[in-house]
């Protein structure tokens, strides 16, 4: 019988895991576990993908806000900073500024406005419009936010995120000014020693600041790139890609997983006979309709993966070829046709990047697009499956 489903993403359940945990048993043991209890067969080219929460949490990887407030001091001076472009997080940056206040004599915090990077909004930009300001070039203070735009809330959360950040730096000790701004170089107004605090953009950001006359410019991944008197830490991405723990400390981003994916890999080739992907994964990329969030608030959705995650799609748009090369044909003769063409592409591995038949087709990295999809898979809550199988990705109409 022809085979009538194609991919397959299931979430699979495993223990609690805690800082020390032989993880790679334990990924390997679920998954075997789950395999006997669905049932579904391992094959060749299945993908197992591991979020990076757990990964760090075995690694234990922690860092304290007294870790964090060292960390910034030595780098800053201690001094007046200037924390421009955080995201609008309880559970990703709200304990970082913690650390980040206690390091410092004075944080001028300036909010990217109408929303921040990741798609957080602060108010609705219609508002904005209505108001008559002008985001690309309007500093406003506290003051003048509050006059235009009153106490807003965040849609999801119900948290008005000004006065949250503003007690967060206050109750650490440090005098608090908040301003609202896009040019990254309006901090320069107040300050000459700054801290970038996006993700995606930090690089411009660092290079806009320093040619503009800022003295001292770190981003989030240069700060807790060391281990501070026994933390963790991260020497690629610093605080990026950090999550909140407990009040008083966050965990890092997982680091050096690539002996972990390929180690997972070997152990299930040992178990089964074949060859399967694995990854570790983070945020996925997508945009809710609602709230307006892209979720991408780690630096890389793929910290790590195996070498056969390498790469982007080279697919082709099955109604573009049925309405086009093949638009006389009907039935099995143009499922025949379809099918000739896409094997013909596979047989010589040819390439066709920019070609009108792939218009349509998604053109990001194939990690990008599978941890996308087990990142939507596990969810954020209490399902309790942090690892995620998926099979038949890499099939295709011929298959």
């Amino acid at each position: 019988m022809e085979r009538m489903i194609g991919t397959v993403s299931r979430g699979i359940r495993a223990p609690i895991i805690r800082a020390g945990d032989d993880l790679a048993q334990i990924v390997v043991d679920s998954v075997m576990a789950a395999a006997q209890s669905a049932p579904f067969s391992v094959e060749d080219r299945d993908v197992i993908a591991v979020t990076e929460a757990v990964v760090a949490r075995a690694q234990g990887n922690y860092a304290r806000v007294q870790d964090i407030a060292a960390d910034v001091r030595a780098k800053l001076g201690g001094g007046t900073v200037g924390v421009i472009f955080p995201i609008l997080s309880r559970n990703r940056f709200a304990i970082c500024l913690k650390g980040i206040a206690m390091g410092c004599k004075k944080v001028v915090l300036m909010l990217s406005y109408p929303s921040d990077e990741v798609g957080n909004h602060l108010i609705d930009p219609d508002l904005v419009d209505e108001q008559g300001v002008n985001p690309w070039s309007d500093v406003l203070s506290l003051a003048q936010y509050r006059a235009h735009f009153g106490n807003r809330t965040h849609v999801f959360t119900g948290v008005d995120y000004v006065s949250y950040y503003q007690q967060i730096i206050e109750q650490a000790g440090a005098e608090a000014e908040i301003i609202f701004a896009n040019n990254p170089r309006a901090i320069l107004d107040y300050t000459k020693t700054v801290l970038a605090c996006d993700i995606h953009t930090r690089a411009r950001t660092k290079r806009i600041l320093q040619k503009a006359g800022a003295e001292v410019v770190c981003t989030l991944d240069d700060i807790m790139t060391a281990s501070i008197d026994g933390s963790g830490y991260n020497d690629r991405f610093g605080l990026l890609g950090s999550n909140k723990a407990t009040e008083e400390t966050v965990k890092l981003f997982p680091i050096h997983c690539d002996e972990m994916v390929a180690r997972i890999q070997q152990m299930m080739r040992e178990r089964t006979g074949k060859q399967v992907e694995v990854m570790i994964y983070g945020d996925g990329a997508f945009k809710d309709p609602v709230g307006k969030i892209w979720e991408l608030a780690d630096p890389v959705v793929s910290p790590a993966y195996t070498p056969g995650l390498e790469g982007t799609p080279n697919e082709v748009k099955l109604k573009y070829l049925a309405d086009n090369d093949f638009a006389d044909l009907k039935g099995d003769a143009l499922k025949q046709a379809i099918k000739g063409y896409i094997h013909e592409k596979d047989e010589k591995a040819q390439s066709l990047k920019g070609t009108m038949v792939t218009q349509g087709t998604t053109p990001r990295r194939l990690t990008d697009l599978i941890g996308s999809l087990a990142d939507l898979t596990s969810g954020s809550g209490d399902k309790g499956t942090p690892i995620v199988y998926i099979q038949g990705y890499f099939d295709n109409y011929t298959n």
